[in-house]
């Protein structure tokens, strides 16, 4: 069976500046992994390049068996992509209802669906996208990716600047939607105990390269360990 998403000795960054540097990810269908590591050490890259955001100096992206290192950042979307950036990037002058129809795809998510994991959505339908909280605009933009029914789906640092209530709750909303299965989760985040109780796999990314590829077990249970790959401790 072919992965759902790969990247085989990857080296990309922005113009002539390398960031990553050969760099080989696999991800199963249906199979979640959390990214961690320091400030600056190329995690937003990896999701960028997969995007197709960035200059791709040497390697392949392959997006379930077919190599997308040349498809235009739009098809790559149509094709199975799903991204929530790390701005959010909302339409702040559409409702809700116009962000989540905007892309919207037929498939396994419908609205309905979403208003299930997401019952603060149901109730602004009619509020713009500036109207809304700092959490409630993570949550559409969630649901405007879901809404695309991807097979990949990229969460770029989906918790940060939200307070430690509306964490707890877009965590839950992030366990259930590994738990569906049958969408691939790449969850990039800063907030290292969100990121190891949310997947059993880890990578920790150091200055562009893969420095750890495993279980979040041992992670979650070595705080010291975990500080040397990460200069902080959650």
């Amino acid at each position: 069976m072919a992965k759902a998403l790969e990247l085989k000795g990857v080296s990309a960054g922005y113009g002539e500046t390398v960031v990553l540097e050969d760099l080989s990810l696999a991800l199963a269908p249906g199979e979640s992994v959390s990214i961690i590591g320091r400030n600056g050490v190329g995690k937003t890259t990896l999701l960028a390049t997969v995007m197709g955001h960035t200059t791709l100096h040497k390697g392949d992206v392959v997006l379930a068996g077919s190599s997308i290192a040349r498809v235009p950042v739009h098809r790559r979307a149509l094709m199975g992509l799903g991204f929530v950036p790390q701005e959010r990037e909302i339409f702040p002058s559409l409702t809700v209802r116009e962000n989540l129809e905007v892309g919207a795809r037929p498939g396994a998510w419908t609205q309905e669906r979403i208003f299930g994991l997401f019952p603060n959505l149901k109730e602004r339908l009619s509020n713009k996208g500036n109207q809304l909280s700092g959490g409630e605009q993570q949550m559409l933009s969630i649901a405007r990716a879901l809404l695309t029914n991807p097979t990949v789906l990229l969460m770029d640092e989906p918790t940060e600047g939200l307070a430690p209530v509306i964490v707890e709750a877009l965590a839950a909303v992030m366990a259930q939607l590994r738990a569906a299965g049958g969408l691939s989760i790449i969850l990039v985040e800063q907030n290292s105990r969100v990121a190891l109780e949310f997947s059993p796999r880890a990578v920790v990314m150091d200055k562009g390269r893969i420095v750890y590829d495993g279980e979040s077990a041992p992670l979650r249970a070595d705080p010291e360990r975990l500080a040397k790959f990460i200069g902080v401790q959650e």
